[in-house]
């Protein structure tokens, strides 16, 4: 697997090899501008996990993801403090503890 030093840095590669959805984090699915897609319909193909420095506001989650009707996309999650209410389904499959 690759290694970015960047958020932007991994979603610009990822775009360029066909990653261009925009997926976006709803309690229970994903949403993209064709509607949400259930954690049951999609796999996470790469991932890669940012720490923030000096700011814990900076740490982020890139997820690769390709849907069972064939989008592949990215969705980047910031955890930490400010992360986002998930259902329990949604928390594994992200992989979040």
């Amino acid at each position: 697997m690759k290694v970015f030093d960047t958020v932007t840095a991994a979603m610009e590669d990822l775009r360029k090899r066909g990653y261009t959805t925009d997926f976006n984090l709803v309690f229970d699915s994903i949403q993209c501008n064709s509607g949400n897609v259930r954690p049951e319909d999609f796999e996470i193909t790469e991932t890669y996990r940012f720490e923030g420095d000096t700011d814990p506001g900076d740490e982020a989650v890139v997820y690769a993801i390709e849907t069972k009707s064939g989008l592949k996309g990215v969705l980047m999650y910031g955890y930490g403090v400010y992360s986002e209410d998930m259902a329990e389904d949604m928390i594994r499959k992200l992989g979040h503890r």
